[in-house]
């Protein structure tokens, strides 16, 4: 149907839902609702409710305006309901609704005060005038009803400026990704010292990283970014309790629950140490294309190393340093993605979601679901892109694990166009301009398969893969060609 407005329309009443997000009332008065059916039983006719679209249910209206008499048509046994379909055209609903309540029966204190409190914690970028105007209070009276709130807000925008300033994106970016002005990062970044003087003092007092990181609300990564800061990577590890490997075969079964997120293919942050402490040196820039858990930028800040990243999942609140970006691979040059005009990385970690593996947690797009031929040529072209557009130091750490398709099938029987090995990766690696320098044995655990499935496999004489690798390459010189 066409969104219009001031223009009625009838719609069937089960497709309209009072959403409790947008009411700006705490109950719905059922006397009042039992006036409005005695009205309509004696055929009064009533202005039609306003509803909106519903943003997440399709097919279906939310109420803007209305309630009473929506229940009133349920309440008579009503099929049908008289609507005028809105387009709020970026208006806050719940403020909308809101200002259609002014009418016979005010809003009480107590749900004006909720309204205005909801409606900045849904869009803090809302002003008090804003707010006042649509509610009809004063822009004095909505300070004091989000005075807390702002508060709470301004703490959290310190923490996230701070952190990705600590990770070396620039202010104009910051400001974009947070929705703020380039002043407003500039006169948060002059409060940063104040903030590390807190921090350090409770830290200088023998409370610990945890201890800190709770006390704050801070992330241990965030910590340890400045408990370390000025010390060098022995120390660091050391600060971490990781233990250095010598040798290139780094066996990490468990992920450090200090750093990433709970996400599909979570890496072990360990692991990523190992190799910024191996491939790259403090203040280097790590750029990471599919940031995933955020494993890498956490562990950057650990080390003392810059980092940009992007991933197709949005998550502003909790990871507003990962940038929302899907690779489209037609596009040829860094200037037409989103990091035009940014500096170009010292060391690119590239840990794509594994093919097949886990596909069903990824979205719909995730280059996991392609078939083994899409993805091979994807990773052709973002190889031969990443060559190109980078600089010619600039290093490459491929992540990555055999891939068979071994459900089923015993390993005598398995066909090389049903697999995606090691050797495949560096088949398209080597003519896109890499040259491979270590390959380095960071194993799966093997404890992911239970007791019945390794003896059902056993049976069949299937082989299962806990192989992982990762790839150090640098760039082939025009010599190397």
């Amino acid at each position: 149907m066409t969104i219009r407005n001031n223009v009625s329309d009838k719609v069937a009443i089960s497709e309209v839902i009072l959403d409790e997000s947008i009411y700006p009332r705490e109950k719905i008065d059922h006397r009042r609702v039992s006036i409005f059916a005695e009205n309509l039983r004696e055929n009064f006719q009533f202005d039609p409710i306003e509803v909106q679209i519903h943003p997440q249910k399709k097919g279906k209206y939310r109420i803007l305006d209305g309630v009473h008499r929506w229940s009133a048509y349920k309440e008579v046994g009503l099929t049908d309901i008289p609507v005028i379909i809105k387009d709020l055209k970026g208006i806050d609903p719940l403020l909308y609704a809101a200002k259609m309540a002014i009418g016979p029966k005010q809003l009480t204190e107590k749900e004006t005060r909720s309204t205005a409190r909801r409606a900045f914690q849904n869009n803090s970028r809302l002003t008090s005038s804003e707010i006042g105007r649509l509610i009809g209070r004063s822009r004095q009276t909505i300070d004091n009803y989000i005075a807390d709130l702002r508060a709470v807000r301004q703490i959290k925008l310190d923490r996230k400026i701070w952190r990705m300033n600590r990770l070396g994106i620039p202010q104009e970016r910051i400001a974009r990704r947070l929705g703020v002005t380039r002043e407003s990062i500039s006169k948060h970044l002059v409060k940063m010292p104040t903030l590390a003087f807190l921090l350090n003092t409770d830290l200088s007092l023998g409370l610990t990283i945890p201890q800190v990181a709770t006390k704050h609300n801070w992330s241990e990564p965030m910590l340890y970014s400045l408990a370390l800061d000025g010390q060098n990577d022995q120390a660091r590890f050391k600060a971490l309790g990781w233990g250095l490997r010598t040798w290139d075969l780094w066996n990490f079964n468990e992920c450090d629950p200090r750093f990433g997120d709970d996400w599909p293919g979570r890496i072990p942050a360990q692991m990523i140490g190992h190799i910024l402490f191996y491939f790259s040196h403090p203040g280097d820039l790590i750029f990471d294309p599919m940031a995933g858990s955020g494993v890498t930028a956490d562990t950057c800040l650990a080390l003392g190393r810059k980092c940009w990243s992007l991933d197709m999942e949005e998550r502003p609140d909790l990871r507003p340093e990962i940038e929302p970006y899907y690779w489209d691979m037609t596009i040829k040059n860094w200037e037409d993605t989103i990091l035009a005009g940014r500096e170009k990385p010292d060391l690119i970690i590239f840990d794509p979601p594994y093919f097949q593996k886990k596909a069903a947690d990824y979205g719909e797009n995730s280059i996991a679901r392609m078939s083994r031929r899409a993805y091979l040529h994807f990773l052709d072209n973002f190889f031969r892109f990443l060559k190109k557009t980078t600089k010619e130091t600039t290093r490459l750490a491929l992540i990555n694990s055999d891939w068979h398709d071994f459900q089923g099938c015993p390993a005598f029987e398995e066909e090389t166009q049903n697999a995606i090995l090691l050797t495949d990766y560096y088949k398209i690696l080597e003519p896109a301009g890499w040259e491979l320098t270590h390959i380095i044995q960071a194993p799966l655990s093997s404890e992911r398969f239970n007791a019945i499935t390794v003896s059902a496999m056993q049976k069949k004489k299937i082989l299962g893969v806990t192989s992982r690798y990762i790839l150090m390459l640098k760039q082939k010189t025009k010599f190397g060609l």
